[in-house]
């Protein structure tokens, strides 16, 4: 019977005691942690230890570790543990990215692990002693990753550029207060363009996601409105793609 099929596939891999007797494969999470720093799109990497059978030891990899069954609820909280310990923050934007798994990414066995994506702004941060900011020229990183990192990086280099063409997700790289060219050079460090600065204005100000703060930034030229991020702000979603100036 149709039950009875059930209940045998459900009893598969058990052994007497009713634990799983069958090998289960690594599971960890790793983040992408972007910023902008020395106006260039920045990525978050950490060195691999050296100690005897460590994999890949001294090699340069993004941050991450095995999933803690005693800390972590789900991967999103082991997500969020990681960035937290690397960094000192709470990233205002954590995005699943997607899960990379074979029996020869890992040499210590199979493994699968559940990648994420988090933007921080730079001066937010207090970096561990074993982190630190590597530039990204180009869409792309020049250093060689370990694992499958270097996949995991490019897929997120790419994801971030496909939203930042209709999104606002370049707000949560920003310092608490900035201006609206500090805002659009962003934006065009990450698609790696110019946009045009009229239009960029009227869609970011339509968009209802920023809200000015009562003092300006004074220097050499008029002094310009500051702004900051909407308290609890979510990401936009414009109906276009931004446009590069004619």
């Amino acid at each position: 019977m149709a039950g009875e099929g059930r209940s045998k596939d459900l009893g598969k891999g058990l052994g007497k005691s009713g634990e799983l007797d069958f090998p289960r494969p690594l599971t960890t999470v790793d983040v992408v942690i972007f910023t902008i720093l020395d106006d260039s799109l920045q990525v978050l990497l950490m060195q691999r230890p050296a100690g005897e059978g460590e994999p890949f030891p001294l090699s340069l990899a993004l941050p991450g570790g095995f999933v803690d069954v005693t800390k972590d609820r789900d991967l999103a909280a082991c997500a969020a543990r990681k960035l937290r310990e690397k960094t000192g923050v709470t990233s205002p934007y954590l995005e699943q990215l997607g899960s990379w798994g074979s029996a020869t990414r890992d040499p210590r066995g199979w493994s699968a692990t559940h990648a994420y994506f988090a933007l921080i702004p730079a001066d937010a941060s207090v970096l561990a002693n074993d982190a630190h900011w590597f530039p990204i020229r180009g869409g792309r990183l020049k250093d060689k990753l370990a694992f499958d990192h270097g996949d995991i990086l490019a897929t997120a280099i790419q994801r971030l550029r496909n939203k930042v063409e209709y999104t606002s997700l370049p707000a949560y790289l920003m310092p608490p207060e900035f201006t609206l060219p500090d805002l659009q050079r962003v934006y065009e460090i990450v698609l790696d363009r110019p946009l045009e600065k009229s239009a960029f204005r009227t869609r970011i100000l339509s968009a209802d996601m920023i809200e000015p703060v009562a003092k300006m930034r004074r220097g050499p030229n008029r002094p310009a409105q500051l702004y900051r991020l909407k308290k609890g702000s979510e990401p936009v979603y414009f109906v276009r793609t931004f446009n590069p100036p004619e």
